[in-house]
């Protein structure tokens, strides 16, 4: 007797990351309750189960849903804003400013809106995030069934949205309240960066973080000005610093990690901590290449982020992959650093890893949450394909992206999103905080 069984998948391919650099042929995913049931041979599954919905994939590269490791959602807002600027003058300049006049919760639910809907039709499943009015963040995750991991941030200086630090964690805490237990949201302690939060915020938001079992999400390292005002300063490297405050941990990710010497590294590798690597926006700043082949060879988990649209201009992990690999190889004038698998793990398991969410996505495996997402390699600009997971790396464009699912539900589908908004209503909310960012 057939067993039941919600959907079940036919892909020409199946990647499941897990175990690493396999590539499974004409095989099958079942999935029953959101959950992975089981992945076989197309021929047993046919034998095996009986679906309420099937989807054929005949062309197509079957995948777990990607992870966005670093993100500013609601500054989708300030796409092209201030482009062609290093990172403090476009921060000082034009970004705070701009945030100072204009963002507040409905800036914030919009623009994350917006940012979700580009995501899913890229295939990116999951994203954490920091930004302000972190429960309109995860309001508009949630409506647009996007899994979300909602960072409480902190600073030490004063916005529309908190007074001081303490504000900042108070206000995150009450929200990360609102939203516990729903499926698809989590939060994190995101203490923006060790230039704007002080040893005492940093003591307050570790404490937090160890009692609620939280990642710790932060800037470090982005810059070697950063460097230089810290050493000229403190006397201490940013890591160095909070190595000495105890912030370090499994639970840390750090993004960035541009500018690290050999103590650096040595301090990621003994505290087990996690690097969010950003490519695009790294290069579009002009910050530097991060040293992702060294950070691998100390066994340093690395994700993939795309950062803010503000500084990308694009919330597209697949271009993030192909810049991770490309960069890694032109920094270490080595063509073998960050082969396709490796990079395709960075954009998937490694990221959910860094955000403790490992048994739950990222791979696709029994008992995992069906985070998927279907790559179609069936054009003539794809052909021919030698090999999918070079061809995904390498060739592969967002608009390749066919179907996306999130806990077995379909976010996009033949790649139509369906979504609970609609692309004239998000054109209409971006054409009106243009307005008003414009002014």
């Amino acid at each position: 007797m057939s067993e039941a069984v919600d959907l079940l998948i036919r892909a020409r391919w199946v990647v499941p990351v897990e175990p690493a650099g396999v590539v499974l042929e004409h095989h099958a995913v079942a999935v029953r309750a959101g959950r992975i049931v089981a992945v076989l041979p197309q021929a047993e599954a046919e034998q095996r189960f009986a679906a309420t919905r099937s989807v054929e994939l005949p062309s197509h590269l079957l995948m777990p849903g990607m992870v966005n490791l670093h993100a500013h959602a609601a500054m989708s807002l300030m796409r092209g804003i201030a482009d062609d600027l290093p990172l403090m003058r476009w921060l000082q300049e034009a970004i705070w400013p701009a945030e100072a006049r204009h963002v507040n919760a409905a800036f914030v639910r919009d623009g994350t809106r917006l940012a979700a809907a580009e995501m899913l039709r890229g295939g990116i499943t999951t994203c954490n995030d920091m930004y302000f009015h972190p429960d309109a963040a995860a309001e508009a995750f949630a409506e647009m069934g996007m899994r979300a991991v909602v960072g409480a941030v902190m600073l030490e200086f004063p916005t529309p949205f908190a007074s001081d630090a303490d504000d900042y964690l108070r206000k995150g805490l009450a929200a990360r309240d609102r939203w516990q237990g729903h499926p698809l949201i989590d939060f994190s302690i995101a203490p923006h960066a060790p230039y704007t939060v002080s040893d005492a915020s940093f003591g307050r938001a570790l404490a937090i973080a160890d009692e609620l079992d939280l990642p710790i999400h932060i800037h470090v390292h982005e810059t070697a000005q950063e460097i230089a005002d810290a050493l000229a300063s403190s006397g201490l490297r940013p890591l160095a610093r909070l190595a000495q405050l105890g912030v370090l941990g499994e639970n840390v990710i750090g993004v960035h990690a541009v500018h690290l010497d050999d103590s650096d590294l040595d301090l990621l590798t003994r505290h087990n901590c996690s690097v969010a690597h950003c490519p695009t926006s790294n290069m579009k700043l002009a910050s530097g290449i991060a040293p992702i082949p060294r950070l691998l060879a100390a066994g340093i988990r690395v994700g993939l982020g795309t950062d803010g649209a503000a500084s990308n201009n694009r919330l597209d992990l697949l271009q993030e992959m192909r810049h991770a690999a490309l960069l890694a190889k032109v920094g270490s004038l080595d063509a073998t650093a960050l082969p396709a698998h490796a990079a395709l793990r960075m954009a998937t398991l490694d990221g959910a890893r860094a955000l403790g969410l490992g048994e739950r996505i990222g791979s696709i495996e029994q008992g995992k949450s069906a985070d998927l997402c279907a790559i179609d390699l069936g054009s003539p600009a794809c052909q021919p394909c030698f090999d999918p997971v070079s061809h995904l790396v390498y060739v592969a464009a967002r608009e390749n992206v066919s179907h996306v699912w999130i806990d077995g539900e379909t976010r996009v589908d033949k790649g139509i999103p369906l979504l609970h908004i609609n692309d004239s209503e998000l054109l209409r909310l971006a054409s009106v905080w243009q307005t008003k960012l414009g002014n």
